[in-house]
């Protein structure tokens, strides 16, 4: 399928979930991550999610992380240029939605590309070779070109693969992982 009719698939399914299954799908996740071989890594970059677009809910990750003693970095996007700037989520990070709904840290710390080691990447869809499917900006691509090429990428879905996303481009970065409820994905 082309990326254009997997987003409009995939927006309708998420749109169909109750808050009680994003909840439960979420913390299925959350517990599948527990089985990947990343818990000797030290930056974790997690997505904060869209509500209102019924993304998965992180919050159960955040607190996997935590629990673990691990720094957890958060990103403000800039849609004029695309780019992504990263900051590490303290005690003291203030979060603000952004026009886009986007929940963003204000300011902080802020943390090099080079340094973050995992990457959990919202996606709308993704298929059994490893490839995505997000909201279409690009911005994760940017980003994750500037991470180093050793850095783990992993997805996050509560939808199993599609066979083969036909339109791929040359710059679309794949993921080592994809994240479902029912297990994990590897690629």
């Amino acid at each position: 399928m082309l990326k254009k009719e997997l987003r409009q698939k995939y927006k309708v399914l998420r749109q169909n979930l109750t808050t009680a299954e994003i909840e439960n799908l979420s913390l299925a996740i959350a517990n599948e991550i527990l089985k990947l071989p990343i818990w000797d890594k030290t930056y974790f970059h997690v997505f904060l999610p869209i509500e209102e677009q019924k993304e998965i809910n992180t919050e159960f990750i955040l607190h996997l992380l935590s629990g673990k003693d691990k720094e957890i970095v958060i990103s403000k996007s800039d849609f004029l240029t695309l780019n992504m700037t990263h900051f590490l989520l303290t005690d003291n990070t203030k979060i603000k939605k952004n026009e886009h709904n986007i929940p963003e840290p204000v300011d902080g710390i802020e943390v090099p590309a080079t340094k973050i080691e995992v990457v959990f990447i919202p996606l709308l869809a993704y298929d059994q070779k490893g490839n995505r499917v997000g909201y279409g900006k690009g911005f994760y691509d940017k980003f994750l070109s500037q991470c180093k090429p050793d850095t783990i990428k992993i997805g996050l879905s509560f939808f199993e693969p599609e066979a083969l996303i036909s339109d791929v481009f040359e710059t679309d970065v794949l993921l080592d992982y994809c994240i479902c409820p029912s297990g994990v994905h590897e690629f």
